[in-house]
């Protein structure tokens, strides 16, 4: 496929998505201040957990063109980009402030069983799958903040969480730092990664990312929707296809639940 198909075929996966009935309901429940809390305190473990993600593409990947590719997108999310001098956990950290955490409580907190889930299934996707099937199940992750593709639908994922932040909680938009930050720079990031998803993908393992990465994705924003306590009679999500094996678990506990004693002190000094 060239580079307009892979924009299609991947951009159709990702509305399917944002119009799923179980995604139609996360964002119809009532936002506050303690969902608001649980969900900067998971994605804060989430977001810290992609980085390890890249790297198992990268390792992965033979392509030194990839690596650079991915180098200049982390440099980006963890060192400097337009929206912050000092990463964008920073920004989640700022975000935090605005419903009462302060830095110690995102940055050591533990990730609920949903999370667990959630990281296991992204280590195992990006570590096990071939690399071109990792790179493409990533790049949807940015699709679902393009508000370029999804305008027409609400809009990304940040833009339709801040809207509800900002009529539901009264917030503005500085008050809400990472999502502001991520409705605008994964719209470049969108687009870093398709010149080599028309130039690497070919036979079976490009049918494998046109397929299996958008099931992992629906499936994970599933456990973040439960573990908000959202009210829902009833979650389904197929353990195997986001990779959990239930024996694992206390594994996974042990890699993700991250405790960064030296991120306090630096965030504390900058915020």
């Amino acid at each position: 496929m060239n580079e307009v198909e892979w924009r299609e075929r991947l951009g159709e996966m990702v509305r399917d998505y944002i119009r799923s009935p179980e995604l139609e309901h996360y964002f119809s429940i009532k936002m506050t201040k303690p969902r608001a809390a649980i969900m900067v305190t998971q994605q804060s473990l989430f977001v810290r957990h992609r980085r390890e993600c890249w790297a198992h593409v990268s390792a992965n990947c033979p392509v030194l063109a990839i690596k650079q590719r991915i180098l200049e997108h982390e440099y980006e999310e963890i060192i400097r980009d337009d929206f912050s001098d000092y990463g964008h956990l920073h920004l989640i950290i700022r975000q935090g402030k605005s419903v009462g955490l302060e830095p110690e409580e995102i940055l050591n907190a533990e990730p609920l069983p949903e999370t667990r889930a959630v990281l296991y299934a992204w280590s195992w996707m990006t570590s096990e799958m071939s690399w071109i099937e990792a790179l493409a199940g990533m790049t949807i992750t940015e699709w679902c903040n393009d508000d370029r593709l999804l305008g027409d639908l609400g809009g990304g994922q940040s833009t339709r969480m801040a809207k509800k932040w900002m009529n539901e909680m009264g917030f503005t938009w500085k008050q809400i730092p990472n999502m502001e930050a991520h409705s605008q720079a994964d719209e470049k990031h969108s687009d870093m990664f398709l010149p080599f998803l028309k130039e690497y993908a070919h036979g079976r393992e490009r049918a494998d990312a046109r397929s299996k990465q958008p099931r992992i994705l629906w499936h994970s924003m599933l456990c973040f929707a439960r573990e908000l306590r959202w009210p829902r009679k009833r979650f389904r999500y197929d353990a195997h296809q986001i990779g959990l094996v239930t024996s694992k678990i206390e594994d996974a506990q042990k890699r993700f639940s991250v405790r960064h004693e030296d991120d306090v002190r630096k965030i504390e000094s900058r915020s």
